[in-house]
């Protein structure tokens, strides 16, 4: 059975490399660390682990430490995992999974990657599809927001990846300097829409939901209507643009992508959110509009959580949509539906 190569580069990752390695390796023929001048026991840890540590001088370029650290593997294929990230153990037949992969032809394996991060004291997940197998011989491009450069397929593989990097804040300061890389980037490039994709999240995480929402308008208007980020930029634009004062336009745009998301909760639940900034914002249009964000919430439910969707958060399709009818039938003063949603809402936090 061909096993790929487990890849990771790594810089002050000594909290949580080992539970990284372990998680891998008993599905991996070796391990490779790419140290890019760690301070701490990173590199001790690795090699403690079983891997092969290779010494990286960092020169604010992550498409070439990825490089270096797959050029150092003569595996066919090789699995690239992030210091703070883990195999999930608990979905199955791991070995069976990759040893179909590294069965097939040569593909890029585009692996779900499970964000952790917190929100008003819940622990919430989103999902990111990002090309984690690969076989021999691919390599990447761009020094931020890196890429595989290859013309490949991608195919999706069911391998699930956790990462809980956005919950640990000792990691703020690498977040800032990639955040500088990308903006440098964006700067450089202002017609690549995944950079002003990107540009546009990063200014959403510090709260600059204006600068967010321009970034976003501009990745609409360059961005290919099958693009693989799709999902996440339409959810993420109609919600920056409600915060930045523009309700209007975001239902202008969740109107012309309606036909493309009929089975999203994410989607449902930024327009049922939306279409209440705007009753409050208009209150004679409540009538109109009350029902139309009752009709989202419950279309979210119906369609349940998604996680192979783009960009997908935990619980739009579940506890967090049931909260947000329990809070509106609160509102119009039904207190029985209120009840039977926020007792849903409980069992599914």
């Amino acid at each position: 059975m061909t096993q790929p190569a487990l890849v990771v580069i790594a810089r002050d990752e000594a909290p949580t490399l080992a539970r990284c390695l372990e998680s891998a390796r008993p599905f991996v023929a070796e391990m490779i660390v790419l140290d890019t001048g760690s301070s701490d026991d990173t590199a001790q840890i690795a090699a403690a682990c079983g891997a092969r540590v290779i010494p990286f001088a960092w020169n604010d370029d992550y498409g070439a430490a990825r490089n270096a650290a797959l050029a150092a593997s003569s595996a066919d294929w090789n699995l690239m995992l992030d210091g703070d990230e883990w195999i999930d153990a608990a979905q199955g037949d791991v070995a069976g999974i990759l040893a179909q992969a590294c069965a097939a032809a040569p593909a890029i394996g585009m692996l779900p990657v499970r964000l952790g991060f917190d929100l008003a004291g819940r622990a919430l997940a989103t999902t990111a599809w990002r090309p984690r197998l690969l076989p021999r011989g691919v390599r990447y491009a761009g020094a931020v927001d890196e890429a595989p450069a290859d013309e490949l397929p991608q195919v999706r593989i069911p391998l699930w990846i956790d990462n809980d990097g956005m919950r640990r804040p000792e990691r703020a300061a690498k977040r800032a300097q990639r955040a500088g890389l990308l903006l440098a980037a964006q700067a450089a490039a202002p017609q690549d829409a995944r950079l002003a994709y990107q540009a546009g999240k990063l200014e959403e995480a510090r709260g600059e939901h204006a600068a967010a929402a321009a970034h976003y308008r501009h990745a609409l208007a360059l961005a290919a209507p099958d693009a693989a980020w799709r999902h996440d930029l339409v959810v993420r634009a109609m919600f920056t643009l409600k915060m930045a004062g523009q309700p209007e336009e975001a239902v202008h745009l969740a109107d012309l992508e309606m036909d493309h998301w009929q089975d999203s909760p994410d989607y449902y639940f930024a327009l049922g959110d939306v279409l209440l900034e705007l009753a409050s914002r208009n209150p004679g249009t409540a009538p109109e509009v009350l029902p139309m964000i009752e009709a989202s919430w419950l279309r979210c439910l119906e369609l349940g959580d998604q996680p192979a969707l783009e960009g997908s958060v935990s619980g739009r399709g579940s506890f967090l949509a049931a909260h947000n009818l329990a809070v509106l039938y609160e509102s119009q003063g039904d207190a029985q539906q209120a009840g039977r949603f926020q007792e849903l809402a409980s069992r599914g936090a």
